[in-house]
């Protein structure tokens, strides 16, 4: 029997933790099901996980992390502060001390390189866990505003919290204040100004560093939109040309982490916005998880962390129009299969 590829295995165990995508769990699955290493592996590691199963999943401490790489950054500050105070002291003394000058100039460097040797093996994996939890606040954030959307529908007669708009209104002017309903994140902007969420969940934690971006909420109402773009790191679905025959099912994609290709907009909301497709905005995910993949709120509340942007079965690209190459900031999607998140 062939062995296992490095990469083989390792779908193997991010099958069995969750992380992977629908295609890489079907692959994960035949792998599985024809080849006995592989068959062993998953039994060995689902046997060792079955215990975590009763655990109440929480989000990883950010104080956990941050004191322990505080108490890494002092250590390693003490070390080279007593490193600096050895060398003056026996800059001062007699040739004859120079061998146990050098003896304990050794034992320092032993010690400076166990904290930095201790600095390389810890501080990653704490990287990697602050950053799971940030995905994770991340998801609590978009279940949060599916339950908003869900309560402004059930007090406005089923209707999804929508502002009034024309054929052609530039969607990307996110911030914009005046009167007219031009960025697409009025819509949700509704569901801040009549109080249904906190403004701040509509920042992705990664984003921020984990920390919220101060907000007056005074002034909430005193606001026709966010009023910048960095107090809105998600993007929205857009509606399709034809709103009487759309239909929201639980498998379409309502919110998601910020769209890769409009990450920088102008500034000036006076000046043209065009974007050309290329292979690689084609390939990339949202910044806000590192380009790992990207957090996705469907119609149903459901929220699913995916690593592709083509989803669901039609495989659907949900940050870009079909057919389309050349973004002017206009785009309207002309069917309700073409899920289009956009600012």
């Amino acid at each position: 029997m062939k062995p296992l590829s490095e990469q083989q295995k390792q779908l193997i165990f991010d099958y069995c933790l969750g992380l992977t995508s629908e295609k890489e769990n079907l692959e994960a699955e035949r792998l599985i099901a024809y080849n006995a290493h592989a068959a062993e592996i998953s039994s060995k590691l689902k046997a060792s996980l079955a215990p975590l199963v009763s655990l109440q999943s929480e989000p990883c401490p950010d104080d956990l992390a941050e004191g322990t790489i505080w108490r890494l950054n002092n250590l390693a500050r003490s070390s080279q502060l007593r490193l600096q105070q050895l060398l003056a002291s026996e800059q001062n003394r007699t040739v004859a001390a120079k061998g146990r000058f050098w003896q304990n100039l050794f034992q320092m460097a032993a010690s400076a390189a166990v904290i930095v040797f201790a600095a390389g093996v810890l501080i990653p994996p704490l990287s990697h866990a602050r950053q799971k939890s940030w995905q994770q606040y991340c998801q609590m954030q978009l279940q949060r505003i599916g339950q908003a959307i869900n309560h402004y529908s059930s007090d406005y007669n089923g209707e999804l919290p929508a502002v009034a708009t024309a054929a052609g209104e530039p969607w990307w002017k996110v911030g914009y204040q005046g009167k007219e309903n031009h960025s697409n994140t009025r819509h949700v902007w509704l569901l801040s100004k009549a109080g249904y969420v906190d403004p701040t969940d509509f920042v992705c934690p990664s984003r921020s560093q984990g920390k919220a971006l101060q907000f007056d909420l005074e002034q909430v109402e005193n606001y026709n939109d966010f009023p910048a773009r960095r107090y809105v790191t998600y993007s929205f679905r857009i509606r399709c040309t034809e709103p009487a025959k759309e239909h929201l099912l639980g498998s379409k994609a309502l919110i998601a982490d910020l769209n890769p290709l409009f990450e920088r907009l102008p500034d000036d909301y006076s000046k043209p916005f065009t974007l050309e497709l290329n292979k690689d905005l084609l390939k990339l995910n949202s910044i806000n998880h590192n380009r790992r993949g990207q957090n996705v709120l469907f119609c149903d509340g459901a929220v699913r962390f995916v690593k592709v942007r083509c989803i669901g079965t039609a495989a659907d690209d949900i940050f870009t129009v079909q057919n389309t190459d050349i973004y002017k900031g206009i785009e309207v999607p002309s069917s309700e299969t073409d899920a289009f998140l956009a600012p």
